[in-house]
Parts: structure tokens; sequence; C-alpha cells
């Protein structure tokens, strides 16, 4: 048997088996799961009248790969009343990461632990929280913030930010909720989200929107349930949603609903799709950064030479050859 097959064989074990252990292979998880998972119908309720969303960006400007230019931002994203008022792509933040210097001053921009590690994960995911700290400072009551991803910030944010960030969120009446497009959620070692996909199917028909609870952090300090969900009927996909504790997922599952009705891309909310576009950082983008840089290096007087001998992609010049 080849290796290919042998990787086939255990694929597809995982994919049909019938073991039913729920795990998060992540890697930095809180995570207790339910004892038992069960998908409920869900009804469509009423958008909130003022919506956030965050999402943040990444590119490599340079790389000598002992030594790198990372740029990272944080978009966020407003609509009242169903309309947008507030696209903002969020300011670019330029980070060399390379040696102990590079790494004590990131982390000191940062304001956190100089003895800690970093990479472009951190990077990116501070200033999204940054940008959603902003938004709960000034969403009205009522308010929902949406936040790509999950809402356990890097494992190397200090605990004490998200639950401090919640709780002003609670007395300000703002819920955040993070949707997460592609979870590492498993059931015996597969996708748990594909299996609830074609649970919900043979119990509530192919059209149904459905939730059901999936697990919490085991903390209540800052505590998080996390729920799995399909919200539109047209939707192919359902998603991993994480809410504060505290809160009655169903009716907040239900307008969060309400903004996920987008002919694009059904079940996910449209307002996080603004935010992902503007803090997308593409090619364009990190030309001129580099061309930027370029500049930069000339006013400094770096010659032409030594950044070449530095920053060229070897491998795509031996591609080319």
């Amino acid at each position: 048997m080849s290796s290919l097959e042998a990787a086939a064989e255990r694929l597809a074990a995982l994919l049909t088996g019938s073991t039913t252990t729920l795990a998060d292979p992540s890697g930095h998880s809180d995570l207790e799961f339910t004892g038992a998972v069960t998908v409920r119908s869900l009804e469509r309720g009423v958008a909130p009248a003022d919506v956030w969303a965050v999402d943040g960006g990444q590119c490599l400007v340079a790389d000598a790969r002992c030594i790198q230019l990372l740029a990272t931002r944080a978009a966020r994203v407003r609509y009242v009343g169903g309309a947008c008022v507030l696209e903002d792509e969020g300011e670019l933040r330029a980070t060399v990461l390379g040696g102990v210097d590079d790494r004590i001053a990131a982390l000191t921009a940062l304001g956190l632990d100089a003895d800690g590690s970093v990479d472009v994960n951190l990077l990116r995911d501070y200033d999204e929280w940054l940008a959603v700290e902003r938004c709960v400072e000034e969403a009205d009551p009522g308010a929902l913030v949406l936040v790509d991803g999950d809402l356990q910030p890097d494992w190397r944010v200090p605990s004490t930010f998200l639950a401090g960030l919640l709780e002003r969120a609670a007395e300000r009446g703002v819920v955040l909720a993070g949707i997460t497009k592609h979870s590492s959620l498993a059931r015996g070692g597969a996708p748990l989200l594909g299996w609830l996909e074609r649970e919900a199917e043979t119990l509530l028909g192919p059209r149904a929107m459905w939730w059901t609870p999936v697990a919490r952090t085991r903390s209540d300090v800052g505590g998080v349930q996390v729920v799995a969900a399909r919200l539109d009927p047209d939707a192919r996909y359902s998603f991993r949603v994480d809410l504060p504790l505290g809160i009655d997922p169903e009716p907040t599952l239900g307008a969060l609903s309400a903004l996920c009705d987008d002919a694009a891309f059904p079940g996910y909310p449209y307002p996080l799709s603004v935010a992902d576009r503007l803090a997308a950082c593409p090619g364009w983008l990190r030309a001129d950064l580099r061309h930027r840089l370029d500049d930069l290096f000339d006013t400094a007087g770096v010659p032409l030479e030594v950044r070449e001998r530095a920053f060229a992609d070897r491998h795509d010049l031996m591609e080319r050859a």
C-alpha cells in the first residue's frame, strides 16, 4: 500500500466513522465540550440597529529569512439602520521581526511581556482586538460587534484583556459575537460542522436554519460559549459562533441571521464580508509598500546591491532560469 493509499484510508475512516468525541485540535483551547450536541430550529429575528464588524489583514513586505518586514492592519465597518456609515480600512502597522532586539521592540510596542514570543499571528490578532475595543466604546447600547474568528485572543495576550472587554461591553449593553469561517472543532477526528450539517438536513430538512450549543470556556471570568449555527436557508455552510457567557444564544443568533442573507455569501454576516475586503492586503498594496521601502532605503543610503542580496527570492530566480 502506498503512503497516499494509506492516507486516504485513514481519512475515509475519520470522515465516515462513528466516534463521537468532541475536540479542538488547534492547540491553545480552553474549551469544555457539552455532553450531547443536538441541532434545534432557529427563527430569523430583526437585525440590531447598530452593527459593527472587525477583521484583520497582513502581508509580508520583505523577507531575508533571518529578518522580515511585516505589515498588519484591522478594518472596522459600521451599519446603522441597515445602512453602511463607516468603512475604515485601518492604519498599517509595519513591524520588523528578526533578532532578539526586534522581538523585544515588537512586544514592547504591543504593551506585552518582552520575554514572550512574537509572530505575524500575534501582530494581526492584537490589532484586531484593539479595533474591537474601539467599537465597544463607540457603539450604541444594544449594538452587536462582530469579530472575525473566535472570542479567544491569541494565547500570548493576557486573559484579563478579554475579561475586561466583555465586562465593559456588558455594562454598555453591547454584545460581541465571533464568527469562525473555517473551524477546527472536530467530532471523532473529523470536522464537527460537516457532521452537524448532514445531521440537521436529515432531522430538520435541507432549508432549515438551526443552531446547537457545542462548548464553553472553563473559566467564568471572561467566559465564552461556543455554538454552531446555520444562519440562512440558502447557506451551504454553517459556522462556529462564539458568544459571551450569560446571554441567551437563540435570540442573538436570530438577530445575527438577519445579517446573513447576502446573495453573494448566504449564511455569513455581510458586515464581516465588507470588513474582510477592507482589511485584505492584496499584491498591489505589498508592491506599493515595497516601493516606499526602497525610497526610504535610498534616503538612508542603503545600496541597491545590498538590498537585492538580502531580499531576493532565490527560489524564484532559479525557477525562472
